[in-house]
């Protein structure tokens, strides 16, 4: 029987398309890439000990500590990443199941009880009939299936390859939910900065409000300059409010990240926190496709589907199955474990649908266009990948030159307070200008804190967009 189901199983063939993996030609090389917004010596397409970054640990190219303990949290505790691992288990499960059918059903199923048959049934024979008398069974059944048409191995592969997709999906998670919690932190250490920045201007108001009363109580001043700098004091303390409650939103949602309850979780503030972008390593535009987890997962799932072609197809065959029973089976428990109560019987079944409706042909037109849809998906996800990356890398490059510009215009705007500041207090202008040059001031000071904001969130957009570390060598093997 054993050789006679090897035979079966290596004679059949595999019927249905043959996956090819579409290519998506990239282009030669990133457009908006730059030296002042990438590495271009290092890549992350290679595991190398001497890498910027660890492979898949791409937090570590900004070098801070707090960052790095708040990502390894995350891993651990994120429950958003604890469902993407469980889908992933289930995935994993369904393999074994699938690859259950390569091999027999052996079971059994005794029964004991009693029957009479009717004595007016056809071709009666009283003398063969137990009439009222014990039934005593002991079945050993045999059933397996032949592949002839490779159904089941077509199956296994595609969940196979839905398991590889979901094994991607969780490498995607983890790369999303890690760059929302940098971007987060970050958006955080900001708030920190315009917070120390407005302590500083409240500071500076209360010294400006301080000499305006004096000099009103001196009558150098009208009333009209001393409600300026008090209007002037009173709205950046607002904006410093504003900024506490701003801050304390990212508290929480960090919190939430790590999988801990808002008011469990704290994190000190920075004040003196320098925002620097970190160099990128780029790698190469022709491999950004198997850099990226999400574009490995549709590519994936896009080979499942042209499996479940040939499974479709694979039903207008007939199906094989090879069959046996054998047991005991006796009138009394004296009987019973007797050699004349033996029965055994074995032999193959063919089984051939000839009218079904059109079942098998629907079923066939859903999977091709399952891949259709799975194919546009997979190219879809291809050029997003791409344009995200230089969506980025223009980002960088644009708000390289910003910073540049409103480094010279905050510049401006303090040597314009200074002198308004000093032509007031000399009598020369009035307080207004002192309010318009502290508001331009303090605005183009915020500004610069934005934009170093923007520069680590285009940065860390960057790395998502590239992968993150990670290429398609890492998927598992089933």
């Amino acid at each position: 029987m054993v050789s006679l189901v090897s035979a079966a199983t290596l004679a059949g063939c595999m019927v249905g398309p043959k996956y090819k993996q579409p290519i998506v030609p990239p282009p030669p090389a990133f457009k908006e890439a730059t030296p002042t917004n990438v590495d271009t010596s290092s890549v992350w397409q290679h595991a190398d000990p001497n890498d910027q970054a660890t492979r898949g640990q791409w937090w570590l190219v900004f070098d801070d500590s707090q960052l790095n303990q708040l990502e390894n949290e995350l891993s651990l505790q994120n429950q958003d990443l604890k469902v993407a691992e469980a889908r992933l288990r289930q995935a994993r499960a369904a393999i074994r199941f699938s690859r259950a059918a390569q091999y027999p059903t052996i079971g059994t199923a005794p029964n004991i009880g009693a029957e009479r048959f009717s004595a007016n049934q056809p071709y009666f024979n009283p003398a063969l009939v137990n009439n009222g008398e014990g039934v005593f069974n002991l079945p050993l059944e045999f059933s397996y299936e032949v592949d002839l048409w490779g159904r089941i191995r077509r199956t296994i592969n595609s969940a196979k390859e839905q398991a590889q997709a979901t094994a991607g999906d969780v490498e995607t998670a983890k790369l999303t939910l890690g760059a929302e919690l940098a971007r987060d932190y970050f958006d955080l250490r900001s708030a920190d900065l315009q917070k120390e920045l407005l302590a500083q201007t409240v500071q500076a108001y209360e010294k400006a409000l301080h000499l305006t009363e004096l000099r009103y109580n001196g009558g150098a001043a009208p009333r009209a300059d001393l409600e300026q700098a008090r209007t002037q004091l009173e709205a950046a303390r607002v904006q410093q409010t504003d900024i506490d409650q701003m801050r304390a939103n990212y508290e929480h949602a960090i919190a939430v990240l790590i999988g801990k309850l808002p008011e469990e979780f704290t994190l000190a503030s920075l004040p003196q926190y320098k925002l620097r972008t970190p160099p990128i390593p780029l790698g190469i535009a022709g491999t950004l496709l198997e850099r990226r987890p999400d574009v490995a997962s549709s590519e994936r799932r896009l080979a499942a589907a042209n499996e479940q072609i040939g499974i479709a197809r694979s039903a207008y065959f007939p199906a094989v199955t090879l069959g046996a029973s054998a047991g005991l089976e006796g009138t009394s428990i004296k009987n019973w474990f007797t050699w004349p109560s033996r029965f055994w019987a074995v032999g193959p079944t063919v089984s051939e649908t000839f009218f079904d409706g059109g079942r098998r042909k629907a079923a066939s037109e859903d999977a091709r266009a399952n891949y259709d849809s799975s194919l546009a998906i997979y190219r879809q996800n291809s050029l997003t990948a791409f344009q995200e990356v230089e969506d980025n890398l223009a980002a960088l490059t644009v708000l390289e030159k910003e910073a540049v510009q409103q480094r010279r215009a905050t510049a401006a705007a303090q040597k314009a307070l200074d002198l308004f500041s000093k032509r007031y207090k000399d009598g020369v202008d009035t307080y207004l200008q002192v309010v318009t040059s502290q508001t331009t001031a303090l605005q183009n000071e915020s500004n610069e804190i934005i934009i170093q904001q923007r520069q680590m969130e285009a940065s860390l957009l960057l790395i998502k967009a590239v992968g993150g570390g990670w290429d398609a060598s890492q998927l598992p093997h089933y």
